[in-house]
């Protein structure tokens, strides 16, 4: 292990570096996005049930045929990082939309009353009062999302882009047990600390959750 470590140092830092921003990238995408439909679902109430439905079945895509399929839908090249980017943000999209709308719902009535009765317009009062209330909820969805993009990007392996995924299939192509061990002690290590940097800034943006 030491040995294919010394000798593969520049390749593992590089695929850890691609699988980083293939797994992030779209998680910060898809939080811009996620977090107006969400609204939207909550403040026209009947949108909610059509979209959470409609996420729904794009989240039960399998992600190997998503992959495939975005080149012929984007133009784009089968090999480009970009279809593995939209596919995740889909993903990403799918699962924090509906995480949005009901932390968003689950802001009690009277404080949303009580802040339009002080002044606050619907963007201020969005931002100011019911996300800040509602982020437990958002980033817990978030958790959720991050650790799965994660552990997706290795699928993106079997076209020939997947950061430390290539670890997996160049392993199994060899019959080398070693890059192998090396891509799942990377993952879930960079799954652990990205859970983890979320729930640390989880606790600095919400001191009131500690209080409570």
């Amino acid at each position: 292990m030491i040995q294919y470590l010394t000798n593969n140092a520049d390749t593992i830092w590089l695929a850890l570096q691609e699988h980083i921003v293939l797994a992030l990238l779209p998680v910060l995408f898809g939080f811009v996005i996620a977090v107006p439909l969400g609204y939207l679902a909550v403040r026209y109430r009947w949108l909610y049930q059509p979209l959470i439905n409609t996420f729904g079945v794009l989240y039960s895509i399998p992600s190997l045929a998503l992959f495939v399929f975005l080149p012929v839908v984007l133009g784009t090249k089968v090999l480009s990082p970009v279809n593995i980017v939209v596919a995740l943000t889909v993903y990403t999209v799918a699962l924090l939309a509906r995480t949005v709308a009901d932390g968003l719902r689950s802001v009690d009535p009277v404080v949303v009353q009580a802040a339009t009765a002080m002044g606050y317009r619907p963007l201020r009062r969005l931002t100011g009062v019911e996300l800040p209330i509602a982020l437990p909820v958002v980033l817990a969805g978030l958790r959720v999302a991050t650790v799965s993009n994660i552990s997706l990007v290795s699928v993106g392996a079997l076209i020939g882009i997947g950061g430390l995924g290539q670890l997996f299939t160049r392993g199994f192509q060899l019959f080398y047990v070693e890059p192998i061990l090396v891509g799942i002690i990377l993952s879930v290590l960079l799954a652990g600390l990205a859970d983890l940097a979320i729930v640390l800034v989880q606790r600095a943006v919400t001191p009131w959750t500690r209080a409570a």
